[in-house]
């Protein structure tokens, strides 16, 4: 991924034909270590494309790509816990309740985003 983004910086930065050298030098100034068959890779790939053409290509097989989002329920492990173990004692709502106010004392007032 980073011998792509290196040829698109050259490529942003006016250069419409990025060589092998272009990118070992993007890539050199941040101090990463070159491995040269894959940014041969990379320029072969490349080379003579259109960016822009590049990028909407590969922007219409992500949306192809299913996200995510979807959650599995599993419904088995309540009702199994619910008939082993009963009905939960008062003492056990105690230790959760006192558990759950312990933990919200942990940030001190200071949310992570205030």
């Amino acid at each position: 991924m980073r011998y792509v983004a290196a040829y698109l910086l050259a490529s942003l930065g006016g250069n419409k034909s990025p060589s092998a050298s272009d990118v070992e030098k993007i890539l050199g100034s941040v101090g990463i270590e070159v491995d040269k068959e894959k940014v041969k890779k990379v320029i072969s790939e490349l080379n003579g494309k259109d960016i822009n053409e590049v990028i909407q290509a590969g922007k219409s097989k992500l949306a192809s790509v299913p996200s995510g989002g979807a959650v599995v329920v599993s419904g088995g492990g309540s009702a199994g816990g619910a008939a082993a173990g009963g009905a939960p004692d008062k003492e056990d709502k105690k230790e959760a309740k006192k558990e759950e106010s312990e933990e919200s004392d942990d940030d001190m007032g200071f949310g992570l985003f205030d």
